[in-house]
This record gives C-alpha cells, sequence and structure tokens, in this order.
C-alpha cells in the first residue's frame, strides 16, 4: 500500500521488482487488497503484451492512512 499510496498506479511488474516478491506472492496479496477494496485493478492488452495496473482506492488510501497513525501512536510518535 505504501508504494501505491505515493503513486497513481504502478503496472505488475514494477510492484514485483520493487518488493522484492514472486509474481505468486503479489498475485494473492493483490487479490487480497482488491477483495478488500483497497486496490483497484486494470488490465490492458493480451497474452504476452498485456499489462496489469494496480492503483489504491479512496477507501484504501483510508486505511492505510489510519494504519500508519495507529503505528505512530504505538511508537509515541
Amino acid at each position: 500500500m505504501a508504494v501505491l499510496t505515493g503513486s497513481t498506479s504502478s503496472d505488475f511488474a514494477f510492484l514485483r521488482e520493487h518488493l522484492g516478491v514472486s509474481d505468486s506472492d503479489l498475485s494473492k496479496q493483490a487479490a487480497a487488497l482488491e477483495a478488500a477494496g483497497y486496490v483497484s485493478v486494470t488490465k490492458s492488452g493480451r497474452g504476452r503484451g498485456a499489462v496489469t495496473a494496480y492503483r489504491a482506492t479512496r477507501l484504501g488510501r483510508r486505511a492505510y492512512d489510519r494504519h500508519r497513525a495507529t503505528l505512530r501512536g504505538l511508537l509515541g510518535e
């Protein structure tokens, strides 16, 4: 979520490289975030040229902001 809230959208390859995770791990986490309504997914193209892009939704941004605020509170910041 940190990467997605800092940009308008990010594609699958960028997220995989930036986060250093496997395709299957990223797919599972992205599906969970999409199911929660935190991320929207856009797919374009077909076959090898297909691009999957992810964008944090308003709900996802609010949840992430609340999470960060809670962590700051726990750390006494």
